[in-house]
């Protein structure tokens, strides 16, 4: 297997994948210190749970102990967001519940970490939004459930960041409550970009504010309008003001998609994209 070497900074390369045996083992080669499963409805069928426990079993004998699963997006064409009603989304609301138990069981008997959405994004959570009396009280809604999921973790869960205005980074009154509830976050660089339309300024107020709360980084780049998932340089994000603000103490993946899921060459690209930056930035301090 190839290896990088350890270097000192706070980069590192962390990547995801599916269980699929091709796509593991293309990641697997680069030896990540950080390795993320992607997961869909199928991984919760009693096969798929045998084959991803299995997977994570082997990353973390043969490759890394830090592994994070990545809570399923989506169930029959609906997003598991956190305002699903169970009245108004019976079915996908059920599985929220199921799924999530589920992979918790599963992370904490394999002492990884599970990533759960706070919200997601676009008309479908802008409709979700509207099926309550208020803002508020769907902020309201999201923030007990996230409360009761954190404590149930026992330390093994994150959130994730959306692009909702009932969940996301950047906005003050948002940030603030995400602080007085002490949520460990995940913070995805892309959805605080386009969330804030593109506005690099909000983003890095953004970032210093929630910084010591946010255990693992999704980085990727942005035009700062939409979902476009691009490797880091092919946007507008400053990776050079955002590199000094990033935790430390927190892992990162690049979640940067290729052509077929089979290659992960667009991750290793940002990668060293973010590496060499940071190579720059410790030689110029002299």
């Amino acid at each position: 297997m190839l290896t990088l070497p350890k270097r000192p900074g706070i980069v590192q390369l962390g990547l995801k994948a599916s269980d699929e045996p091709a796509q593991l083992m293309d990641r697997l080669q680069y030896r990540p210190t950080t390795f993320e499963f992607f997961t869909s409805a199928t991984d919760l069928e009693p096969d798929g749970v045998k084959r991803l426990k299995t997977a994570i079993e082997f990353v973390k004998t043969n490759i890394t102990k830090d592994v994070v699963v990545h809570h399923p997006m989506s169930y029959h064409g609906v997003h598991l967001d956190q305002l699903l009603d169970p009245r108004r989304q019976p079915e996908a609301y059920q599985f929220l519940q199921s799924s999530t138990a589920q992979l918790l069981e599963l992370v904490t008997a394999e002492d990884c970490r599970l990533l759960v959405h706070g919200g997601y994004g676009g008309s479908e959570s802008s409709a979700l939004v509207q099926e309550y009396t208020s803002l508020n009280e769907a902020r309201e809604v999201v923030f007990a459930r996230l409360d009761e999921l954190v404590h149930q973790g026992n330390g093994h869960v994150m959130i994730e960041n959306g692009i909702t205005d009932s969940f996301m980074y950047g906005d003050p009154q948002l940030d603030e409550l995400i602080i007085q509830h002490q949520l460990p976050l995940v913070c995805d660089l892309s959805h605080v970009f386009i969330g804030l339309h593109g506005d690099m300024a909000l983003t890095m107020l953004s970032l210093k504010r929630l910084k010591p709360l946010i255990r693992h980084y999704h980085l990727v780049d942005s035009l700062g309008q939409k979902h476009d998932s691009l490797p880091l340089g092919a946007g507008l994000i400053d990776w050079q003001q955002v590199l000094p603000v990033l935790n430390p103490k927190a892992s990162m993946i690049y979640e940067v998609p290729d052509a077929v899921d089979e290659s992960c060459a667009n991750m290793l690209a940002s990668y060293h994209y973010l590496r060499n930056l940071e190579v720059k930035m410790l030689e110029s301090r002299g």
